[in-house]
């Protein structure tokens, strides 16, 4: 098989990467936002190798006058054509509520001491904030607070639901999943954004291990899905709240 056609997996592949991180953001559904400069030069390098070598190939062949390539290129390899085109054409979904039922919540473990809670009503914090001051904030500042709080939907038992986030370390392969059970209200399909307002669900001893991570839900509003949905962040248009 000839140099040329040799080629046409790296330059593919170099397009693909290309168009996910420079063209698009559909590379946040695989990676952390600051690796957006390492596959755009990826993608350059793949691009520029394809096209040097199918330069060079038809360099060779005028020198020679003959045109045959003899040397050939594993089958296997052109399997690389699958997911250059898939990036190119149809991108591979993000992750969500299939792996988040597949694993369990990881513990959040907040470092030094908590700051006073914020008088706004309804109070907008990330998953991992309600987590920790639920767990671990013995003073229990939390308790009646009315608190507000944007993730996806991960399917539960009967009524019950998890307001549900994944963080990346790294890339998808590394995700994490922070979850609050959400009682009451409506459930919503499987991997549907929402906001929701509400209170902690009562139950064990606030402060400690023993409290549930739970809300009791006063509203759920559908919400687009965030550009970047592997952070734990406030809901839209939301400040800091510590």
């Amino acid at each position: 098989m000839r140099r040329t056609l040799q080629a046409v997996p790296l330059v593919l592949c170099g397009l693909g990467l290309l168009h996910v991180s420079l063209v698009t953001d559909l590379y946040l559904r695989y990676v952390k936002e600051g690796m957006r400069p390492l596959l755009i030069a990826t993608g350059a390098v793949l691009l520029l190798l394809g096209l040097a070598s199918a330069v060079l190939d038809r360099g060779a062949n005028s020198s020679d006058g003959h045109g045959h390539g003899h040397s050939g290129t594993p089958k296997v390899a052109w399997l690389l054509l699958v997911p250059a085109l898939s990036l190119l054409c149809y991108a591979p979904p993000a992750l969500g509520a299939y792996t988040a039922a597949r694993q369990s919540a990881k513990p959040v473990v907040h470092q030094g001491d908590f700051e006073p809670l914020p008088s706004a009503s309804p109070l907008p914090m990330t998953l991992s904030d309600f987590t920790s001051r639920v767990r671990e904030d013995r003073g229990q500042a939390i308790k009646g607070r009315v608190v507000r709080m944007t993730g996806f939907v991960t399917p539960g038992d009967g009524d019950e639901w998890e307001l549900t986030r994944l963080i990346l370390n790294c890339c998808a392969a590394d995700a994490r999943s922070v979850k609050v059970r959400v009682h009451g209200g409506p459930v919503p399909p499987a991997d549907t954004w929402v906001t929701v307002t509400g209170t902690w669900h009562p139950g064990g001893t606030l402060g400690t291990a023993s409290a549930p991570v739970a809300l009791d839900a006063r509203t759920v509003t559908k919400v687009p899905r965030p550009t970047n949905g592997y952070q734990d962040a406030l809901p839209p248009g939301e400040s800091v709240a510590r």
